[in-house]
């Protein structure tokens, strides 16, 4: 019997991130117990058995529906009915306070999975995002004119963790599991209109795909693959010219992954930087290096916009000294004589 397309796919993606993986290794697999993660699961399981791998499945439970914990149980005994090498089920709190449910929810999700990677000693950590999921990350980045970093979408790989389904459909994770005889849950905030993302998906991808012809979210997660690729280009430059402002000597070596639970951080240094070479950047480069300056004098992550970066070089630019900029984390940015300098909010 033929094997069904939408497990093949599933399986071609997971076999592209495993095959790095030496026999032995333990593969932790992110999993709510949706149609996505569960195709991921399954797929994992093919995979890395036959590769000689250990597969753990773990589930979180966010607290933020009724019922959550019995959910979080069934989801546990399902990953282990599948055939999961162990089964871990945390339960997280979930602050909204300053970023939103759906960004304390990601962080806190994030964070958890670390602590289990550790635990597991896991080599990668397996999330279900879909191509579908793509797209959406795309247009709502593209509604919010939050520049390249956020059309650019999702990262297939970061640090420990891989996407493997980024090119596989939403349909193709439902039917996939209909194959097998997995049944998935129904996340019923995947139905909230109350969520942008939610709004996208029901609402402005099926009128983009009936009004422009069908492929748009496919032509959407291509965008995002390519604009990846010159935004870790430049950031990389970007990088370098950090070092190089503030002084090789002086700075601490910056981890190039980060993780929506820890973003990327650099040891901090109080020289400041030279406005007159700042000023002298492309002004694509220019402000990424005002962004890691800022990340790195204590500006929050989550809540340093282009609006933010914008402001910084504007100052830089500005003419004469004097000036300043407040940045979210109780940070102001300042011109000092010659010097973009940072210090905390008083």
């Amino acid at each position: 019997m033929a094997l069904h397309p939408a497990v093949a796919a599933t399986r071609q993606g997971v076999r592209r991130v495993l095959r790095p993986l030496d026999p032995g290794s333990t593969v932790l697999v992110a999993c709510s117990g949706g149609a996505d993660s569960l195709a991921l699961l399954a797929a994992t399981l093919f995979e890395g058995h036959k590769a000689g791998l250990r597969v753990v499945g773990a589930t979180v439970d966010h607290g933020l529906q009724e019922g959550s914990a019995d959910h979080a149980r069934r989801v546990v005994a399902q990953m282990a009915q599948l055939g999961a090498d162990e089964t871990a089920s945390v339960r997280v709190q979930v602050d909204p306070a300053g970023l939103g449910v759906e960004a304390a929810a990601r962080r806190a999700r994030y964070a958890v999975l670390e602590q289990l990677r550790e635990h597991f000693a896991a080599a990668l950590v397996l999330l279900g995002h879909t191509r579908d999921d793509q797209a959406e990350t795309v247009l709502l980045g593209l509604a919010r004119g939050s520049g390249g970093r956020s059309i650019a979408g999702m990262r297939r790989a970061f640090d420990h963790y891989a996407r493997p389904l980024l090119d596989v459909a939403r349909d193709d994770t439902v039917a996939a599991c209909l194959a097998e005889g997995i049944e998935p849950w129904d996340d019923p905030h995947n139905h909230d209109p109350g969520f942008a993302r939610v709004r996208v998906r029901r609402r402005v991808l099926p009128v983009l795909e009936a009004e422009l012809g069908p492929g748009v979210a496919a032509a959407l997660a291509r965008t995002a693959d390519q604009l990846r690729a010159d935004t870790e280009a430049l950031d990389a430059i970007a990088r370098t010219s950090y070092v190089e402002l503030v002084g090789a000597g002086r700075v601490g070596e910056r981890h190039t992954g980060g993780s929506p639970a820890q973003p990327e951080r650099m040891t901090s240094t109080d020289g400041g930087l030279p406005i007159a070479a700042l000023a002298g950047l492309p002004t694509a480069i220019a402000t990424r290096v005002l962004r890691l300056a800022a990340l790195d004098a204590g500006a929050l992550d989550a809540e340093l916009f282009h609006v933010h970066v914008t402001a910084l070089l504007d100052l830089v630019r500005a003419a004469g000294s004097g000036g300043q900029v407040q940045l979210p984390g109780h940070v102001t940015a300042y011109r000092d004589r010659s010097h973009l300098r940072f210090r905390p909010t008083t």
